[in-house]
C-alpha cells in the first residue's frame, strides 16, 4: 500500500468521525426539549443561547446537518473504494465489492447506531457542542437545502413538506410507534400522543354537537324550566336562544340556577333565563380545534357555539369535546354499560336500544312503520322525529298502540341510549 493510500484512509476516517458527530448532533436537535433549553438561556449556560436559535427553526437546521452528513459519509465511500479499486486489481469487480462491504458495517455501526443512541441520550450535550457548527452550517448550505427540498417535493406526489421530512410531525409518530414497539410506552399513551398531533389538522365541525343534537330553551323561560330541563338531560350549560335556534343570546349554568335557588327559591318561579343567562362565545366551524382549545383556556370558557360561512348555528363545542380528541371518550359515575339491542321485561314492555334500526323494531312489536316511510333509520330517530326536538329522559311518544319513552342518556353528551317501549292501555300486548 502506498503512502498515497494511507493518507486516503486516513481522510475516510476523519469523514466517518465527522458523519459520526453529526448524527449524533442530528438526534439532539431533533430530541431535545425546549423547555429545557430555555431553561439553560435563563441560567446562562454556555451556549444555550446559539442551540435555542437553532430550534427556533430545528426543520431548516436538520435538513443543513443531514446535507453535510450525507457528504461526510459520501466522500469517505468514495475514498474506501479508490483505495480497494487499487489495491485489489485483479478481478476487477473485486474492490468495489469489498469497498461496499466494509463500508456498509461501517456505515451501520459507526453511523448507524452508536452516535444516534449517544444523541438520544445526552440532547443536550451535544446540542450545546453542536450549535455553533449548526448555525454555519444554516448560513451555508441554506440555499443547498432548500433547493433539495424543492426538488425532493417535486419529484414525489401530493404536496410534499415545505421544510423538507426530516423535522415534521409525520417523524416523530413514527418515534412514537418505535416507542411503543419497544414497550417504552403504552398502547394508550401512543393513541394519546397520536392525538395530541391529530388535534392541529382537526376543525371544529369536526367534534362539535351537531344542530339537530343540541339542547337548548328559550330565553323567555323560567329558571325553574331551565332547571328542571337541566336535571332531565344531565347538562350543566345549556344555550338560550332568541326568536330561533340561530339566535342564540346566551348560555344558561345549572350551578348558576342552584345558587339563585338556593338565594331565593321563589324567584325561579318568576325570573326569566334572560335574566340570570352568561355571554355566548361564538367560533367559526373552519377554526383549527388546537387554536380553539388555547382560546377557552385563555379565557376560561367551557362551551361555545359553532357558525357556518353564512352565521347559521353550526353546533356546539365544549372543551371537553376537545380533550376526547386526545384522551378518548371521558365517562364519568352516571354511564352506564352498554345494553343489549332488545330485551322484554317482566311487565311485557320491551327495553330497546336508541340505536336499533326502525324495521327490526318495527317487525319485533309489530308496528306498521318503516324507515323509508319515517325518513329515519333507528328508533331514536324516530322519536326526534316525532318529537321535533332533540330526546331527553322522559321525552314519550305513542306510535299506534305502544307508547315509547325515552330513559336515560347514555355517555356524556347525554345521548338517548335505550327507550321504554309500553302497550297502552293493554292494547296490542304480546
Amino acid at each position: 500500500m502506498t503512502q498515497g493510500d494511507v493518507w486516503l484512509l486516513i481522510l475516510a476516517a476523519v469523514c466517518v468521525l465527522i458523519a459520526m458527530f453529526l448524527v449524533a448532533v442530528e438526534q439532539a436537535v431533533i430530541r431535545v426539549s425546549r423547555s429545557a433549553v430555555d431553561e439553560l438561556v435563563d441560567d446562562e449556560a454556555r451556549g444555550a443561547g446559539r442551540l435555542a436559535r437553532v430550534l427556533d427553526d430545528r426543520a431548516r437546521y436538520v435538513n443543513v446537518i443531514l446535507i453535510a452528513r450525507l457528504s461526510a459519509e459520501m466522500f469517505a465511500v468514495v475514498l474506501v473504494t479508490v483505495v480497494c479499486v487499487r489495491q485489489l486489481e485483479d478481478p476487477s469487480w473485486l474492490g468495489p465489492v469489498v469497498a461496499t462491504v466494509v463500508m456498509m458495517v461501517v456505515a451501520f455501526v459507526a453511523l448507524g447506531v452508536a452516535p444516534r443512541t449517544v444523541g438520544q441520550q445526552h440532547p443536550i450535550a451535544f446540542g450545546l457542542r453542536g450549535a455553533r457548527l449548526a448555525l454555519w452550517l444554516g448560513v451555508i448550505l441554506k440555499p443547498l437545502a432548500g433547493l433539495l427540498v424543492t426538488l425532493g417535493n417535486a419529484l414525489t406526489p401530493g404536496r410534499g413538506y415545505q421544510d423538507g421530512p426530516f423535522a415534521t410531525a409525520a417523524e416523530l409518530r413514527e418515534l412514537v410507534d418505535l416507542a411503543e414497539a419497544g414497550d417504552v410506552i403504552e398502547a394508550d399513551e401512543r393513541q394519546m400522543i397520536h392525538g395530541v398531533f391529530e388535534l392541529g389538522d382537526t376543525l371544529v365541525r369536526e367534534l362539535m354537537v351537531p344542530r339537530t343534537e343540541m339542547v337548548w330553551i328559550e330565553h323567555t323561560k323560567t329558571l325553574r324550566q331551565a332547571m328542571s330541563l337541566a336535571l332531565r338531560s344531565g347538562f350543566s350549560r345549556i344555550p338560550v336562544i332568541g326568536e330561533n335556534l340561530d339566535d342564540v343570546v346566551g348560555v344558561v349554568y345549572l350551578k348558576d340556577l342552584a345558587a339563585r335557588s338556593f338565594e331565593a327559591p321563589d324567584a325561579l318561579r318568576v325570573e326569566a333565563v334572560v335574566e340570570r343567562m352568561r355571554p355566548v362565545e361564538f367560533v367559526p366551524d373552519s377554526k383549527p380545534a388546537d387554536d380553539l382549545l388555547r382560546e377557552m383556556q385563555s379565557g376560561r370558557v367551557h362551551v361555545a357555539i359553532v357558525v357556518d360561512e353564512y352565521g347559521g348555528t353550526a353546533g356546539m363545542v365544549t372543551i371537553e369535546d376537545i380533550v376526547e380528541e386526545i384522551v378518548g371518550e371521558i365517562a364519568d359515575e352516571y354511564d352506564t354499560a352498554e345494553l343489549p339491542e332488545s330485551e322484554q321485561l317482566n311487565d311485557g314492555s320491551w327495553r330497546i336500544s336508541a340505536r336499533m334500526q326502525l324495521d327490526d323494531f318495527a317487525e319485533l312489536v309489530d308496528l306498521d312503520v318503516s324507515a323509508d316511510d319515517e325518513g329515519v333509520e333507528t328508533i331514536g330517530g324516530l322519536l326526534a322525529r316525532r318529537l321535533g326536538v332533540v330526546p331527553i329522559p322522559g321525552s314519550s311518544i305513542d306510535v299506534e298502540n305502544y307508547r315509547l319513552v325515552a330513559e336515560s342518556g347514555a355517555g356524556r353528551r347525554n345521548r338517548i341510549g335505550s327507550i321504554r317501549v309500553t302497550p297502552i292501555s293493554g292494547k296490542g300486548e304480546q
